[in-house]
């Protein structure tokens, strides 16, 4: 049986590493892989995970980006770091369009307030102007969310694109709302630059926490995994939009790295 690893990788925040670290331990308790490991980058996926990278056991490993939409980092700069591994690399989707992490966002929410028609759910992605893996991630978990609660509306903004999270508050049709902010981990965008946004201070809008270590990540992870062994051991290998990442990459020989 071909030795498979689990590698989680994420950007390096305060806090954050203690979160992807709580997702490994979890799914190591569950044997989902023979070995589950954490890397985190700050500034160069490419040049800081090449090593972590390059230490992974032999035989297969599947790498799961610990956020929740594809962001250029993902879609560029580490698929670029794969070309260490000696192994077979499974390059997954990040974890955000999953059931279980729709149940995360409401139990973050449920845990300031009530759910019911006098209260507005507002989930506050990063967003991306040049593309749209934000958006849909997020307007999947609000379809979802529409669906399974009795909130009074449920609307999506966005960090770094319309509609703005800086406007949701004039927006809101309700007495009062829940903003979610949508990220794995804290950071520096869930700590100061939403809730700033957001004029926490004046009031009618409570603030939850982002979705950290909640047990539906963790499960979002392992069907990631589940998915990637599907696709490894499916003959011929389907076509992925990840896998097409992954092939496709290439270091940049004008950075130093590449080969």
């Amino acid at each position: 049986m071909t030795a498979e690893t689990l590698l989680l990788v994420g950007r390096e925040a305060s806090g954050a590493r203690e979160v992807y670290e709580t997702h490994a331990e979890r799914l190591r308790e569950r044997e989902a892989a023979g070995t589950v490991r954490v890397a985190t980058w700050e500034h160069d996926p490419q040049r800081e995970l090449r090593s972590a990278v390059a230490g992974l056991p032999s035989g297969r490993a599947y790498t799961v980006p610990m956020c929740l939409a594809h962001t250029h980092e993902t879609t560029e700069a580490l698929p670029a770091a794969f070309s260490s591994f000696g192994g077979e690399m499974q390059y997954c989707e990040p974890v955000g369009r999953s059931p279980s992490v729709t149940g995360a966002i409401l139990d973050r929410a449920a845990a300031e307030t009530s759910a019911g028609p006098e209260t507005s759910l507002v989930l506050v992605g990063f967003g991306n102007t040049t593309g749209t893996y934000h958006r849909q991630v997020t307007e999947y978990h609000a379809a979802h969310a529409r669906e399974r609660t009795e909130y009074g509306d449920v609307l999506a903004c966005y960090l770094t694109q319309n509609p703005a999270v800086e406007c949701v508050r004039y927006n809101v049709p309700t007495e009062s709302a829940v903003a979610v902010p949508l990220f794995v981990a804290p950071s520096p965008a869930t700590e100061e630059r939403i809730p700033a946004k957001l004029e926490l201070d004046r009031g009618g809008i409570e603030y939850a926490d982002p979705l950290g270590t909640h047990p539906g990540v963790t499960d979002a992870i392992q069907d990631r995994l589940e998915t990637g062994r599907v696709l490894a051991e499916s003959t011929p290998t389907p076509a992925s939009f990840e896998a097409a990442l992954a092939d496709s990459a290439r270091p940049l020989a004008t950075d130093g790295d590449g080969r």
